[in-house]
């Protein structure tokens, strides 16, 4: 049976590790011809690897997500190789600091504005030219990714709930002018809430007893655990394919209840 994304040409950004390398082993096991790109060049390759030994197409390419001339390298090397773009996941990002509103420095900021804002208008900017070449018709599935904390605050992530809110209403004006435009490519923003990846378990170690902190976020998720990067994966999955041909300017919410309360 063909796969739900079968010959579709997928770029995944941030791979080398959590939920980006749980999403590019998902495409290209559902038929895809993967890019993955990270600036972690050794995991990055690695998971690669993984997917062509299980039998699958998939190029490794580093990649700063904040840097134009380098989003425009990595899609004209994607074309070379494969010939066209469907899919974009725009996943690249970064935590911050974790400093309350006063004592947030202007330079970890704009860093976080950068990768997780930035990349994602870059992404999203050149993802829909290449896409606009594809033949018959236009067309194609951008998935940008925001967090739980693009639709609710944090009292310590003042930066990174900017970023991920700018993602999340950005997604909506980018798929707006595509369908004002007529042509058939739809942008959608997936919002994980607490995911067992090392950036989150990174975060943990920052703030004490890693294990006692793992606990109390636990409790902030109804559903009672963290999700993994597989229950990302699958919805990203489902946004790329065409089973969610009319499904744009959407966001998709997986965070084992935590924006239900």
């Amino acid at each position: 049976m063909p796969g739900r994304v079968q010959d579709k040409v997928a770029i995944v950004t941030g791979a080398a590790s959590g939920i980006g390398a749980a999403t590019a082993r998902l495409l290209a096991r559902e038929g895809a011809q993967v890019v993955l790109t990270d600036l972690n060049t050794a995991e990055g390759e690695a998971v690669a690897a993984s997917i062509r030994a299980a039998g699958a197409e998939a190029l490794f390419l580093e990649h700063d997500a904040a840097d134009e001339a380098a989003w425009e390298r990595v899609i004209a090397a994607t074309l070379t190789r494969f010939g066209r773009l469907d899919v974009l996941v725009n996943n690249a990002g970064i935590a911050g600091s974790g400093s309350p509103p006063d004592e947030q420095s202007l330079e970890d900021w704009r860093r976080l504005m950068a990768v997780n804002l930035d990349g994602v208008f870059l992404g999203t900017k050149h993802a829909i030219r290449a896409m606009k070449r594809n033949q018959p018709k236009p067309c194609g599935s951008i998935v940008n990714i925001s967090s739980i904390l693009g639709l609710v605050g944090g009292t310590r992530s003042g930066a990174y709930t900017a970023s991920k809110g700018g993602v999340r209403l950005y997604t909506k004006s980018a798929a707006l002018a595509c369908t004002r435009e007529g042509i058939g490519i739809r942008v959608n923003s997936v919002h994980p809430g607490y995911i067992r990846t090392p950036l989150v378990e990174a975060s943990f170690a920052q703030r004490g007893d890693p294990e006692d902190v793992l606990r109390k976020t636990e409790a902030l998720h109804p559903i009672g655990h963290l999700g993994e990067p597989e229950d990302i994966a699958y919805g990203i999955l489902y946004l790329a394919s065409d089973e969610a041909k009319f499904v744009t300017g959407a966001e998709l919410v997986i965070d084992g209840g935590y924006t239900a309360q």
